[in-house]
């Protein structure tokens, strides 16, 4: 039964009071080619148990990392997730407690989102980290658009080593703006001159490490590089979970990091959801995206925290906002947390040896493979291979064998034909060496 709450008299009045005529008048800027026409072919309507039974069906056709060994990545890390993390975010003080604008009734909150900035802050080896925002994609598109302000300057200059996720939304948030935005294309040697391309009209240079092919770099160099023309050096992090024993982009110079925090809140869940991680120097705050929480002492004394910050909200001075996104992914942001608390730093830094680990067993059994050659030198759980043939196919084989091997290269630039034979390959504490070695074994078969 459709819910229709308005009469048609409801309708005729609504439409008088804005002066149209019919609801069609209220899209006849909308061209005739785009609207719908007929009636979508969709099947009828069905019972809840109907739709239950063929939406499982049809889930039953996808081969997912529950079912069969997953080497995947490019973004998207698996995990393990503890049991106790979805209890704790359940609590109603962290899950049901209100907007943070009115503390005296959203403590439980306040106080996660302030144990969240702080981890972050940790972690990327900057002062100061917000409050969380949509993912790692938006974070580095908001990343540049701060440069822009802090710098004045209107060049923004992306490494073909960035995550080409992370690459198209920077594109699609400046389009419209005046920034110049020059988006180097993939290199899987990571051979690349970014220092010879900044000059005094560059706001920021954007890399990510490890990059999207896995290669590890000191990056202080191109800091002190974009530093001596007065640009910022914004680093993305697609895995945080290096954080554990790479060294913090922070500590090599960087003025803005941003991260996908998704690997350590979530499973993998078909793209989503995430959460962006975003932290800067204690000079640029105030140019920050998104929301700061800060703690203090009530008038008994008592800690306490509250919204310091919200730099970015149109409630106040719309034209002066940091951001016109207006929330941030605050259940994920909590389960980070809670998973960031649960391991400590003892046991966040032995989670990045084991997962370094396991990568370079697997990158050694994959090097006995005839034909098949690891690209990076360094890198940290995950990394390219050039393999004798196409990705793709070697992809489709493997996963007709219940092996999830990697993501082709392929798929995000597929007008660049020497990447047809490059996969990308990630392993993580849930591989162990039995799905290593039953992976090596049908890799050899099927090349």
């Amino acid at each position: 039964m459709r819910y229709l709450p308005l009469t048609d008299d409801d309708r005729k009045a609504m439409l008088g009071a804005i002066g149209v005529a019919s609801v069609d008048d209220l899209f006849r800027d909308v061209p005739d080619s785009a609207r719908g026409g007929e009636p979508t072919d969709l099947p009828d309507h069905a019972s809840e148990m109907a739709v239950e039974r063929t939406l499982s069906a049809m889930a039953r056709k996808n081969v997912t990392g529950q079912d069969a060994a997953s080497f995947l990545g490019c973004g998207a890390y698996r995990h393990h997730v503890p049991a106790s993390l979805d209890y704790i975010i359940q609590r109603g003080e962290f899950l049901t407690a209100y907007t943070p604008y009115q503390p005296e009734i959203a403590q439980g909150t306040l106080q996660y989102l302030y144990e969240f900035q702080t981890q972050v802050s940790m972690m990327t080896g900057l002062p100061v980290a917000n409050a969380s925002m949509y993912d790692g994609a938006t974070a580095c598109a908001e990343a540049c658009a701060m440069a822009i302000r802090v710098t004045k300057r209107d060049k923004v200059l992306l490494s073909g080593g960035l995550h080409p996720h992370y690459t198209a939304t920077t594109e699609t948030f400046l389009k419209h703006t005046s920034a110049q935005v020059e988006a180097l294309g993939p290199n899987p040697l990571a051979v690349e001159d970014l220092i010879g391309r900044v000059d005094s009209r560059t706001a920021c240079v954007v890399v990510q490490n490890p990059d999207f092919f896995g290669h590890l770099k000191d990056l202080t160099t191109l800091a002190e590089a974009c530093h001596e023309v007065g640009a910022l050096l914004v680093v993305a992090v697609a895995e945080p979970l290096s954080l554990g024993l790479v060294t913090p982009p922070g500590d090599m110079g960087a003025d803005i990091v941003v991260a996908e925090g998704q690997s350590l809140a979530t499973p993998t869940n078909f793209g989503g959801p995430g959460v962006g991680l975003f932290a800067t120097r204690e000079k640029f705050m105030r140019q920050m995206p998104g929301r700061l929480c800060g703690e203090t002492v009530d008038e008994d004394g008592r800690r306490g925290f509250v919204l310091t910050l919200s730099t970015r909200e149109q409630h106040i001075r719309r034209e002066k906002a940091t951001s016109n996104i207006c929330t941030n992914s605050g259940l994920i942001a909590l389960a980070f947390t809670v998973h960031m608390t649960l391991l400590g730093e003892a046991g966040f830094t032995g989670l990045a040896e084991v997962n370094h680990a396991t990568a370079v067993r697997l990158a050694e059994k994959l090097e006995q493979v005839k034909g098949v050659k690891v690209i990076p030198s360094a890198f940290f759980n995950e990394f390219a291979v050039r393999l004798p043939k196409d990705a793709t196919e070697v992809v489709d084989a493997l996963a007709d064998k219940g092996i999830l091997s990697g993501v082709p290269a392929a798929r995000f630039w597929p007008e660049y034909e020497e990447l047809a034979e490059v996969m990308m390959v990630a392993a993580t504490e849930l591989n162990d060496e039995a799905a290593i070695d039953a992976y090596v074994a049908a890799l050899k078969e099927v090349l």
